[in-house]
């Protein structure tokens, strides 16, 4: 099992020089990661301070050496590929090779979507998500590139630097469980980040709600490496908490304050929690 720190990019985060305070925080306590969300405006209707997550993860990175770094999650349909490769092989580049990349159809679709003239249909951008996906998979490998497909278009292009992770970083597909289709889709990629139902982000799921998500999605693809990513608020000592759903097949825990409340979205509480370590089995 491997240990995550998870925060948006509004409130306290939208600085980069809190999220790198972060960073530094929880390499030194132990933590294997750190990953921020990819929101333009969330809910609107809120008025947050919101950071771009490509640049609070840059400044994590000069600020660490050691852990992971990434976004959970990045809406690819909202985000022009060859620009969304450029950063990402940036930051791999940077980091020397820290990065994964989590991908999902994002939300809230009206205000993230909606409000800036973009489709809205869920079927649409699920098409560009996996027509995204694959494009950013060949644009990371640095060699030329033609595509001619539904969404977009690429007439001979190479684009360099390459990620130093090869043949590309790690992707992982979020989803919201049971909805089969997400998790079709995180099957032919790298690890599956399920959310348990609307409003579960901070909540850990249940040892059975896990045993089902792998069981599903190792129905769906080969053997080989793939990480189960799950998350919620934990104590230091969490063996009864986090140790069911390591036994249940989970190999990531993504530690995130309850969606909706000012923990959230405060640094105190998050530094206090990473100052704790991770969960201890």
């Amino acid at each position: 099992m491997r240990y995550s720190i998870n925060i948006p990019n509004f409130g306290d985060f939208a600085d980069p020089r809190t999220v790198a305070r972060v960073a530094v925080a929880a390499e030194e306590a132990g933590w294997d990661g750190v990953f921020v969300w990819d929101h333009v405006v969330h809910a609107k209707r809120s008025r947050k301070t919101f950071g771009d997550p490509w640049m609070l993860l840059t400044a994590a990175a000069l600020a660490t050496s050691r852990i992971k770094l990434g976004t959970l999650v990045t809406p690819v349909a909202r985000r022009r590929p060859q620009q969304l490769a450029r950063q990402v092989a940036t930051l791999d580049v940077l980091s020397g090779g820290r990065v994964i990349f989590g991908a999902g159809l994002g939300g809230p679709i009206e205000d993230e979507y909606g409000a800036f003239g973009e489709p809205t249909d869920p079927v649409l951008l699920a098409e560009r998500l996996d027509e995204g996906l694959d494009l950013l998979a060949r644009y990371w490998t640095g060699e030329p590139v033609t595509h001619h497909g539904r969404h977009y278009q690429a007439e001979d292009v190479a684009l360099l630097p390459a990620t130093v992770q090869r043949p590309r970083p790690p992707v992982w597909i979020a989803g919201f469980w049971p909805n089969r289709r997400p998790m079709r889709r995180a099957a032919r990629w790298d690890g599956a980040v399920p959310l348990f139902g609307p409003g579960s982000h901070g909540r850990a799921p249940s040892k059975e709600d896990v045993q089902e998500l792998v069981a599903y999605i190792r129905g769906q693809r080969e053997e080989g490496p793939f990480e189960i990513v799950v998350g919620g608020v934990s104590p230091a000592d969490a063996r009864d908490l986090v140790g069911p759903l390591m036994d249940a097949g989970a190999t990531w825990w993504d530690e995130r304050r309850l969606i909706g409340t000012e923990d959230n979205e405060r640094l105190d509480p998050v530094l206090r929690r990473i100052e704790q370590g991770p969960p201890n089995l």
